[in-house]
């Protein structure tokens, strides 16, 4: 094979518990994890050297882009030259909580187990990507997942039935370091109950929205850009059904009934300053 072609979907988190910081410096989470058809196109071809394309000026495509990391890491296991030239086609919004960036190391990965031949099954890939970033092991199959530990711990879920989703971004940068670090310091934080969430999935056939969704950073981030607050308050207002927040923000999803009330909420949008997009659930891969 000369050319790779993968799908890197983003994700949003159905429910984000933040349990307490790890003797690593990393925090102990408790998320629900789904895809969304919302993604990226990554291409993979040989090439002279190692070369990471993003057609945008905001994305770098040297060694701090995660999809050149993970081909480094990939040719520094697998004793591999990588001369091979990655084109990230970006559609995820970027610094959004949608793991654009972690979708696009996972699908390296993939695709450089198919372009090397390399015969690598899912849970190896996986153990690859969590040597990458917290969001990529999930990112390696996707659907809906229990993700755990530092978010590495997967236990697939059975998927809900197909659900329309609204994506809204305000221009606000968040850094997620800054967001888990005043999470450290509430006194009395808030904690969504995942537990009902995953037992409501677990029933087969469910429905967005769920009891027991939310996300514990919410609370950190509307605080400091109650635009986010303003922007859920709207999308409700326009009829969907449940907003919240996504990772450490500043991406707002809401779910609607249909497509037809998804392109309302948008236009309830318009006089703001957001990306937006239109996007569904997306079951588990195969690999």
């Amino acid at each position: 094979m000369e050319k790779i072609t993968e799908t890197a979907y983003a994700k949003i988190n159905l429910g984000l518990d933040v349990l307490g910081k790890r003797a690593d410096g990393y925090h102990k989470v408790s998320m629900v994890m789904q895809s969304i058809s919302l993604a990226d196109t990554v291409t993979l071809e040989k090439h002279s050297g190692l070369v990471v394309q993003t057609g945008r000026s905001d994305l770098p495509g040297d060694s701090s882009n995660l999809a050149y990391k993970a081909a480094v890491l990939m040719a520094n296991r697998f004793d591999k030259t990588p001369d091979v030239k990655i084109t990230l086609d970006k559609h995820i919004f970027m610094a959004a909580g949608l793991a654009g960036g972690s979708s696009d190391a996972a699908a390296v990965l993939r695709g450089l187990n198919r372009l090397w031949q390399l015969g690598l099954n899912a849970v190896q890939l996986e153990q690859l990507a969590a040597e990458i970033g917290s969001d990529v092991p999930f990112c390696i199959c996707g659907g809906t997942a229990l993700a755990e530990g530092r978010g590495e711990i997967l236990t697939a879920l059975p998927e809900p039935q197909e659900a329309v989703i609204v994506l809204a971004k305000p221009q606000q940068a968040v850094s997620t370091a800054w967001v888990y670090k005043e999470f450290d310091s509430l006194k009395e934080p808030q904690h969504p109950d995942i537990g009902t969430l995953k037992a409501a999935l677990l029933k087969g056939n469910a429905v967005l929205p769920l009891p027991g969704m939310g996300n514990a950073l919410e609370g950190v981030t509307c605080a400091r850009y109650p635009e986010i607050n303003k922007i859920k308050k709207e999308m409700l207002a326009a009829g969907a059904q449940y907003a919240l927040m996504s990772g450490s923000g500043p991406t707002v999803f809401a779910v609607a009934g249909s497509t037809q009330e998804a392109q309302k909420i948008i236009e309830a949008l318009q006089a703001w300053k957001l990306e937006t997009a239109i996007a569904t659930t997306v079951k588990r891969s195969v690999i």
